[in-house]
């Protein structure tokens, strides 16, 4: 085994000193490019920023995901409006077929993997491969494995993970290639340490090599499958259930992958701060996890921000600020147009909410006092357009009937709009194009969050409830950068909680930042101004692939 990828897949680049330690980055969906469809959300944005930013810096990281052939789904509306899910087979031309071919077992049946390779001189990330199930040699089970990133059947679900996870750990055998860290962002790899085991014989050599990185802040939010069910998969890579128990630490039935990631890592990290903090206190009972640090989520600037809007910023011209604001509207608003037949002034204070669409982070949350929603919308004298759009899991039928009601809703209200459709293009043309930046979690259940660092970036100012990475972020210094909702006790029944939040909300919206931007508009821009200062470098990832290098990987 060497230490050093074979030469044509080899870094473009010498690497930066400081991050010449070899390590490699497992995750189940990676957002890159528009043109690769193969990421749901906020896991897969982080994970692209990553491998944009590790190559930026010159680092000796490789990536690996899985390519999946249906990608997460094509987002569109039905005949009545309705929202529909598309499954339609995609094809990447930019990717390299390496001609690499191993089986790994599911279900004890021997399952083709071959990989692809992604040129980092592609789209500017470090070198990155992408296991494919569908290969002549499967049955059709077998093959449709890689078709759906996050398959609704559990059965099928843990067969994806485990193509990342054992055939990940076999593909870099294949490539004789021996890291120094194994990297895996989120659970879902977590496998690979059973192959890691047969290969090493010994659980403190898996220690040393891995690390791990949990987004989730809930316990009931880990993943848990009954043992049993995972030994018939194979997920176990043949090892005896006793000696399963054994290495995991495991003795009842029920497997809970992030335990088992915490266990079998040297160190692991939550996504900001307070995850840091509440990661601890949830695990702290648990015998034998590693120390959990916290390494908060950021963005590549780079890829975000319009270039124009920032060189306006970076040579201090309020004026050319504002026209490239007001043109990055305009160019929002003709997608408004073109999907919903409402034309959009530029001239009008523009609220954005958009991101994966989950219960806990309340899409509809503005839209419940329908009587204070009305009347936001048909206020002449301080106007609002309002612009809602993500995409949610195809199985979660609530958050399906939240995204049509809100289309519904909209039907009678010219200055509301919902989009369909949002992937990293029309993520970035909702950012330049927000004035602000609306994002209601429940507090304590958003990891971190990453949206409202990159709408920042563009001119956005964040609305927030007091969670994940904002918190941190309106804490820099003592100037305000953001309006951030006062904390609601996240004790009390959810239903308080989202009245009070909601209550907060129209308060902070109709007294401050409404008067704000029309009746002090200097003020407005100094905010915005003080905004993009101060959201990079802290949340640009270039500071956060440095962190990982510096407080994980040691």
């Amino acid at each position: 085994m060497s230490k050093i990828l074979p030469e044509k897949y080899r870094h473009p680049y010498d690497f930066n000193k400081k991050y010449e330690k070899s390590a490699v980055y497992f995750s189940m969906e990676f957002a890159i490019d528009q043109s690769l469809k193969i990421y749901s959300g906020g896991l897969g944005f982080l994970a692209g920023s990553h491998m944009r930013s590790a190559y930026d810096l010159k680092q000796n990281l490789i990536g690996i995901g899985i390519l999946w052939k249906k990608g997460y789904y094509d987002q569109y509306r039905k005949e009545d409006l309705s929202m529909g899910s598309l499954f339609i087979d995609k094809n990447y031309s930019f990717l390299e077929d390496t001609n690499i071919r191993f089986t790994i077992k599911i279900n004890n049946c021997d399952v083709w993997v071959k990989a692809y390779y992604l040129n980092p001189k592609t789209f500017g990330t470090v070198p990155m491969f992408f296991l494919s199930t569908d290969v002549p040699e499967n049955d059709y089970l077998a093959r449709s494995t890689t078709f759906k990133l996050y398959d609704s059947d559990p059965s099928a679900k843990i067969a994806q993970t485990m193509v990342l996870g054992l055939g990940g750990a076999k593909l870099l055998d294949a490539l004789e290639y021996e890291p120094d860290i194994y990297h895996l962002n989120e659970a879902h790899a977590v496998s690979c340490v059973f192959h890691l085991y047969n290969k090493y014989k010994s659980v403190e050599k898996i220690k040393e090599k891995m690390v791990f990185t949990t987004h989730t802040p809930e316990e009931a939010g880990n993943e848990k499958h009954d043992i049993n069910l995972l030994e018939k998969l194979s997920f176990f890579d043949g090892i005896p259930l006793d000696k399963v128990r054994e290495i995991t630490g495991i003795y009842d039935n029920t497997f809970n992958h992030t335990l088992v990631g915490l266990r079998l890592s040297h160190n692991a990290n939550g996504v900001s701060k307070l995850h840091g903090e509440v990661s601890r206190d949830m695990w702290k009972d648990f015998p034998g996890i590693c120390p959990i640090t916290h390494i908060t989520n950021a963005q590549n600037k780079k890829y975000w921000v319009d270039p124009w809007l920032d060189e306006a910023f970076k040579a201090k011209d309020r004026a050319a600020l504002i026209s490239r604001k007001k043109r990055l509207k305009t160019k929002l608003f003709e997608v408004v147009a073109d999907q919903t037949g409402k034309i959009f002034d530029p001239e009008i204070l523009t609220i954005v909410w958009a991101r994966r669409f989950a219960e806990y982070k309340r899409p509809d949350l503005i839209t419940r006092d329908l009587k204070r929603f009305k009347n936001l919308l048909a206020n002449t004298e301080q106007p609002v357009q309002i612009i809602f759009a993500g995409k949610p899991y195809p199985m979660d039928y609530n958050a399906i009937h939240i995204f049509d009601n809100l289309t519904y809703m909209s039907t009678n209200i010219k200055n509301m709009a919902v989009l369909v459709g949002h992937e990293l293009k029309l993520s970035r043309q909702l950012k330049k194009g927000a004035d602000v930046w609306l994002n209601n979690p429940r507090v304590t259940r958003e990891a971190s969050g990453t949206s409202g660092m990159t709408a920042a970036m563009n001119g956005a100012i964040n609305f927030s409830t007091n969670d994940g990475w904002v918190r941190e972020f309106k804490d820099l210094n003592k100037t305000q950068n953001s309006f951030v909702l006062p904390i609601v006790d996240h004790l009390l029944p959810t239903y308080q909680q989202d009245q009070m939040d909601l209550n907060n909300l129209y308060q902070m919206l109709e007294n401050e930042i409404l008067p704000l931007y029309y009746k002090k508009p200097k003020k407005w821009w100094d905010l915005v101004e003080t905004s993009m200062k101060q959201i990079v470098p802290y949340f640009d990832s270039d500071r956060m692939v440095d962190e990982y290098y510096k407080k994980l990987y040691k």
